[in-house]
């Protein structure tokens, strides 16, 4: 009987022992690789943030700048960090004045105002902001802008200049006051001539139509003006920004309403360039924050206007008026004159004025003939009587 060593070769194993012998080596020699790879750290590939700087027109204490935060605040929120705006206040770059001129040359990146503040560059830039008067309030007249053309002029008019901004609008405002007198304020058109008077765009055509001395300045200049007797009756924009600018110091009488800035819009600027560089999401951003901060504008415009309205009533013991309807009558006949000059004048001014037109004429109408009449329901409810 012939005895076989199983030891001498492996090719005398038996197959089920070859196959374990070969699953263990090619574990051992696997296992190297795998411990490796457990052990490499995981790289997080983070995207760069890109930043961009704003100033805003507006001092310090106004509640413009609480306005331009809500915007700043949605477009940081929801570019999960690749998109940083960085805000500053009126001053910190350049003056209130001047920021369409940095945004344009890069000295800024972008900024937060109002459309007449570079009316001087153009008298047409004041029909994307604060008048003529067609009939359409700051809703419809913002609606003009965004559903109407008036982007599109918008656009065209930035070309034209030269400047090189992407725009977007946000905020229909309520209509601005007349504003502030040391006395009385006046009752008749006869009665405005001769005031030193504080306004913005084309409103200082208008005024100056009726009559008076019209000095242009931006808000945190407006009181020391007043001090100095620069000026000797004003308006800014509302009963918050005034009473935070201190206007209760310098003069104790209040006339509401008006047709000089009966609706205004903020207007949010970018670096055409810089933007144009951005990718599709982050340029969506920018414009969709700025249709979502003007709902929120308009909330806090209604809370804390009507609260400081009656604070500047009780506490600071200021006279508190409704412009008289002659005042009104005598606005817009005055504007029916600067506008025929500026129609003359410049060709673009009476295309853009006139698409403005068609829009009220459709959409005005439609508010006057169906909105109720909440003034009446007012009335009812709190058993008074409100000034006509």
């Amino acid at each position: 009987m012939t005895v076989h060593d199983t030891t001498a070769s492996p090719a005398a194993a038996p197959a089920g022992a070859t196959r374990r012998k070969f699953f263990v080596a090619a574990a051992a020699a696997a296992a190297p690789v795998v411990a490796v790879r457990a052990q490499a750290p995981a790289v997080a590939v983070k995207p760069s943030t890109i930043v961009l700087k704003m100033q805003g027109a507006w001092g310090a204490k106004d509640i413009f700048n609480e306005m331009a935060e809500d915007y700043v605040k949605r477009v940081n929120e929801m570019s999960g960090g690749r998109l940083r705006i960085e805000y500053l206040t009126a001053g910190a770059v350049v003056k209130a004045f001047e920021v369409t001129d940095a945004v344009s040359k890069g000295v800024l990146d972008a900024g937060h105002q109002v459309a007449v503040y570079w009316y001087g560059k153009s008298k047409v830039a004041s029909l994307f902001g604060s008048g003529p008067i067609t009939g359409a309030n700051a809703e419809q007249a913002l609606g003009w802008i965004q559903r109407g053309g008036g982007m599109a002029f918008y656009d065209e008019l930035q070309k034209k200049l030269g400047n090189n901004v992407k725009g977007f609008f946000a905020f229909p405002m309520p209509t601005q006051p007349l504003g502030w007198f040391k006395n009385t304020p006046p009752k008749t058109a006869a009665e405005l001539k001769g005031f030193k008077y504080r306004t913005v765009g084309l409103a200082a055509d208008l005024m100056q139509e009726l009559g008076m001395k019209v000095t242009q300045l931006p808000g945190g200049e407006i009181v020391p003006a007043m001090e100095r007797g620069v000026i000797d009756a004003f308006e800014f924009n509302n009963p918050t920004s005034d009473r935070r600018f201190g206007s209760q110091d310098v003069a104790k009488y209040y006339a509401m309403g008006s047709y000089h800035q009966a609706m205004e819009f903020f207007e949010i600027i970018f670096n055409k360039t810089k933007y144009d560089a951005l990718p599709p999401d982050l340029k969506a951003i920018l414009e969709y924050a700025a249709e979502a901060t003007s709902s929120a504008n308009t909330w806090s415009a209604q809370d804390n206007y009507s609260r400081d309205l009656q604070q500047l009533i009780v506490k600071d013991k200021v006279k508190v008026s409704r412009t008289p309807k002659a005042i009104f009558q005598a606005q817009i006949k005055a504007w029916d004159v600067v506008v025929a000059r500026l129609e003359a004048e410049d060709p673009f001014f009476k295309k853009v004025w006139q698409s403005q037109k068609d829009w009220a004429r459709r959409v005005a109408y439609y508010g006057f003939y169906n909105e109720a009449d909440f003034k009446s329901a007012f009335e009812h409810v709190f058993k008074t009587k409100l000034p006509v």
